[in-house]
């Protein structure tokens, strides 16, 4: 998890370091400072900044990986990575779902929106609750 915090680490200096430099850069054009590009570059550090504290906390907790060993063998990453769905057509379902959610929204069609929240819980429901059955399922 180090080498994740320091990728976010190094996209939040960059983004608050460009939102300086535009910030900079549209007073002397313009005048004054051009807010909208400024706050999201801002915000981007900010959220760069969330994401890389998780991962360094999460790093002091877990013990370390094969990816943050500079010295570590392809075969140190060796093993079982956990279970893996064999395979379901849910997503499909819940992001054709969500995609009528969103269309909805945006052209405000209230009768699509509630068809569009019942294929979501119909999309959900049937993801959380799907039961495989054979050989590897108890």
């Amino acid at each position: 998890m180090k080498i994740e915090a320091r990728v976010f680490d190094l996209v939040m200096a960059f983004s608050f370091l460009m939102a300086v430099v535009y910030g900079y850069w549209t007073h002397l054009a313009t005048g004054h400072v051009e807010p909208t590009g400024t706050v999201a570059l801002a915000l981007t550090g900010g959220l760069a900044l969330i994401t890389g504290t998780y991962f360094r906390f999460v790093a002091r907790r877990i013990e370390v990986r094969p990816e943050d060993n500079p010295d570590a063998e392809v075969s140190d990453g060796a093993g079982e990575l956990g279970f893996f769905s064999p395979g379901s057509y849910w997503p499909v379902g819940l992001a054709a779902a969500a995609a009528t959610t969103g269309v909805a929204l945006a052209f405000w069609h209230v009768w699509l929106l509630v068809i569009a929240v019942v294929m979501v819980l119909i999309a959900v429901g049937g993801l959380v609750f799907e039961y495989h059955t054979g050989p590897n399922h108890d």
